[in-house]
């Protein structure tokens, strides 16, 4: 056994990992449950919630890249062989890019809606797009579809969890808790 297999993820890590879940549940159902967007709707209620809570995404994960180019993961369990490695990373990198990407694509139709975006209600982010930007409308239904992409990469990151959990039983998941 290497002497790091068994080694987990450092405290900052796993608060940066389960906010990111947290948030992202949050952003889910406040995404289910608000009217839907057209044309002169205004943003309010569960349509502001949801612009905050989507730059909220943002800013932690973009704190959490950070942290995680300065603090490597651990060294995978010693068991998993190199394609599912593989697989790991891909779904991993996959996770980081989509919940970037969306916040962007959300904060760029926002924007091309005539929308004020802020961070946490308080500070004003600039445009990504023009009022009335037929690129920025477009990104809103881009938006939709790479929100889907996520829940799809959601699934295969938690059956991944589970595979370890029940099947290979190592502590792979232990050491995101």
């Amino acid at each position: 056994m290497r002497a790091t297999e068994d080694k987990g993820y450092d405290g900052v890590a796993k608060l940066l990992h389960w906010t990111i879940v947290i948030l992202v549940v949050a952003q889910f159902a406040i995404a289910w449950s608000m009217p839907d967007i057209h044309r002169g709707i205004e943003p309010v209620g569960l349509i502001a919630w949801h612009l905050s809570v989507g730059m909220a995404i943002l800013a932690v994960m973009l704190v959490r890249a950070g942290w995680r180019l300065t603090h490597p993961a651990p060294t995978p369990p010693i068991s998993l062989s190199s394609a599912m490695q593989a697989v790991s990373r891909a779904t991993h990198s996959a996770l980081y890019a989509l919940l970037v990407a969306l916040p962007l694509l959300g904060w760029a139709n926002a924007s091309a809606r005539g929308w004020r975006v802020t961070l946490f209600g308080v500070i004003p982010l600039p445009p990504l797009s023009a009022a009335g930007s037929p690129l920025g409308m477009t990104l809103g239904d881009v938006h939709q579809t790479v929100a889907i992409v996520l829940l799809v990469a959601i699934g295969l990151h938690v059956l991944g969890a589970v595979y370890h959990l029940v099947i290979v039983k190592d502590r792979t998941v232990q050491r995101m808790l």
